[in-house]
């Protein structure tokens, strides 16, 4: 069943990713075309065509897994079978050849039976027939019964010998034949049983694998170093600019069609008296429209040509701005890192800054603005910096600066989630409140001293923002808790398939990790081993933790294939937990 299973969905998912690829093809064929629309929405739209043709890359990899483990299955079923009868027919032949010797052993009593009771009568004189003839003639009663007496020694040695034989072969049967034939049979019971659940746990970390890798296409992590775009599907399409392509095209449409024909107006015939002209030439009518047309035309000419030239916004490429209307939401936020976005009061209203519309008299335009701080102190004054930013900095300056190995953060995170946080289900895994997220990290940036987590009031009674946080804190790093320097030994390290050899090896690597980086990690997962001792509750076992943690930590690599390997590593971090760290 699991490998018609495996069989189908591979096919499914060769279907979905050819016609995908095929699709995206087509569709970036059609865009290089000179009639269609160009611009920032041609150079954003490729991008969002390659963000789909990684998805199908990923889903024919995925379906060349499932094809192989559909082969696998198959093989080793056919093997089964094939042993599973063979082993069949060898017991029931044993069965067969006792049953047979046994057969025999009856015939042969019963034949010696009837000699038997044939000699007891002739020797005690039972006379039935009278005279008994042989081949020579009549016999006397002596030679009938020497006869007999020979005849039912011979019956007798025969039924022996039949008898120790059929004995020998039960015995071989029992002791020998039975148990060989069943031990291997249950080793081909046990042979399918592992086949079958590694194939199962194969399937389980592909699935995961592909999830992943679609996930890492659509958004990409913060810092990943791979060559490919760093921009997610959301941002890519939020940076298409519909205001700058219109303002260009309409440019280079006026510059192609060259003058305006001049305006047509009446001239006089040279046979009309001269007293009927100079009215006219005294009133000017005559030259009224000349005079006004001409320099609409050249002031129409002038502001497209001085729209073509005007110098591009510091913050982006585009047309000049419109004081008269709001800034374009696209234009004011997608072009910030996504964490450092604002969140407003969960009384509602738009989640984008309230920026102030802009004057022509304004003297704030004859320059640029300054640049943004590490984040906004309150979400509803986004032109306040933060005073004493925590997110976005590194743990050695932090050490530096507050004191402390462990960031305050990420302490009064912890014991946040361990006081009302083992017992939630889903920890870690489910999201918090954007907009809750969004007020702590600010106050974490402005004065993080005077938060205290041991009231629930303080990040309002939801511990999910908590863990939303902590992860937050760790994925704004510029350097990840487990350092892009130890990368690459962190991932052969778990590449590496004996678990004890694996846990040392990750046990040297974390104890050459920076002073700061390592009490961080140490609390870290001694708190994530408290919480999967409550996984019974909270469904969030060292597996699961590792999923939720492994990017989070270690960053990406310039193979998305290593997200696997990150994982691992967590994972045995958290399994070896008081085996790499003490537990004071």
């Amino acid at each position: 069943e699991f490998t018609a299973f495996l069989k189908k969905r591979s096919t499914l998912e060769e279907d979905h990713a050819q016609g995908l690829k095929k699709l995206c093809k087509s569709s970036h064929e059609a865009s290089r075309r000179p009639d269609n629309r160009q611009g920032s929405y041609a150079q954003h739209y490729n991008e969002v065509i390659g963000i789909h043709d990684r998805l199908a890359d990923n889903g024919i990899q995925f379906a060349l897994s499932l094809h192989q483990m559909h082969e696998d299955l198959h093989d080793l079923a056919t093997n089964i079978e094939r042993g599973r009868k063979q082993w069949k027919q060898s017991g029931l032949s044993a069965e067969k050849r006792v049953q047979d010797s046994e057969a025999l052993v009856d015939k042969a009593k019963t034949k010696y039976d009837s000699l038997a009771e044939d000699y007891d009568r002739a020797r005690t004189g039972d006379k039935q027939a009278g005279r008994v003839f042989g081949l020579k003639g009549p016999k006397t009663a002596a030679q009938h019964e020497e006869d007999l007496h020979r005849k039912m020694q011979a019956a007798d040695s025969d039924y022996s010998s039949r008898l120790q034989t059929a004995q020998s072969q039960r015995q071989e049967l029992v002791s020998t034949q039975r148990p060989q034939v069943v031990k291997a049979i249950l080793d081909l019971i046990i042979e399918c049983d592992s086949g079958l659940t590694l194939q199962l746990q194969k399937y389980a970390s592909f699935s995961e694998k592909l999830s992943l890798s679609n996930g890492l296409c659509v958004h990409p992590l913060k810092g990943h170093s791979s060559g490919q775009s760093q921009h997610s599907l959301r941002d890519v399409v939020f940076q298409i600019n519909n205001t700058e392509d219109l303002n260009n095209y309409i440019t280079s449409v006026s510059l192609k069609t060259g003058q305006r024909p001049a305006e047509v107006r009446y001239q006089a015939h040279p046979s009309l008296d001269s007293s009927q002209q100079v009215p006219l030439m005294d009133s000017g009518s005559q030259m009224e429209p000349h005079n006004q047309s001409e320099p609409a035309g050249g002031l129409r000419r002038s502001s497209l040509a001085d729209l073509s030239n005007v110098p591009p916004s510091p913050h982006k490429q585009g047309p000049a701005p419109n004081f008269t209307s709001p800034p374009n939401p696209s234009e004011s936020n997608y072009h910030e890192s996504p964490h450092s976005q604002t969140f407003p009061p969960s009384g509602g209203g738009s989640i984008l800054p309230q920026l102030p519309h802009p004057q022509l008299s304004s003297p704030m335009h004859s320059h640029s603005p300054p640049p943004v701080m590490a984040t906004y102190s309150d979400p509803t004054h986004p032109d306040v910096p933060a005073l004493r930013p925590v997110f976005g900095v590194s743990l050695d300056d932090l050490l530096k600066r507050d004191g402390s190995a462990i960031p305050l953060v990420v302490y009064q995170c912890l014991q946040a989630v361990e006081l009302f946080g083992l017992n939630v289900e889903g920890i870690y895994r489910l999201s918090g409140s954007a907009p809750h997220v969004s007020k702590l990290r600010a106050i974490f940036d402005n004065d993080s001293g005077q938060v205290d987590f041991r009231n629930p009031e303080s990040f309002f009674h939801d511990v999910n923002s908590v863990a939303g946080l902590l992860k937050q804190f760790f994925r704004d790093l510029p350097d990840p808790l487990l350092t892009n320097e130890h990368f690459q030994d962190f991932v052969e390290a778990a590449r590496i398939e004996d678990d004890v050899t694996r846990r040392d090896s990750l046990h040297a690597i974390v104890n050459s990790l920076p002073d700061p980086n390592y009490a961080t990690l140490r609390a870290l997962t001694l708190h994530l081993h408290r919480v999967q001792e409550h996984s019974g509750v909270n469904r969030m076992n060292a597996g699961n933790l590792a999923i939720c943690f492994g990017p989070t930590l270690m960053g990406t690599g310039s193979n998305i294939a290593d997200a696997g390997w990150q994982v691992r590593v967590i994972e045995t971090i958290l399994q070896n937990t008081y085996q790499i760290f003490d537990d004071d």
